[in-house]
């Protein structure tokens, strides 16, 4: 089992509005379970989109299914107007 976060850090006044695309985005994939997360500590602005997958596998299943979901895509349009950078992690459950 392994956990990936997609990390972004939002445009000032943004935060809060990349959340809430974010949120009702995962919701319209097969990411099974999901949640976002907010800063309280560390960098500033910061949105979290973690998710659990099988494996690696998994994992890429899931980005190929985010390339074909039109429904998912019409909800992630104009996402990358609210942040600065991002990245992911990919962490193996122990």
């Amino acid at each position: 089992m392994i956990v990936v976060r997609n990390c972004f850090i939002a445009k000032p006044g943004h935060a809060s509005k990349l959340a809430a695309q974010l949120k009702e985005a995962a919701a319209a994939t097969k990411l099974g379970k999901h949640r976002i997360l907010t800063d309280l500590t560390g960098d500033f602005n910061r949105v979290i989109l973690e998710h659990e997958a099988e494996s690696i596998s998994g994992f890429e299943a899931a980005m190929k299914d985010y390339a074909s979901n039109t429904a998912f895509r019409e909800k992630m349009k104009g996402y990358t107007d609210l942040w600065v950078t991002g990245s992911r992690e990919i962490l193996q459950i122990i």
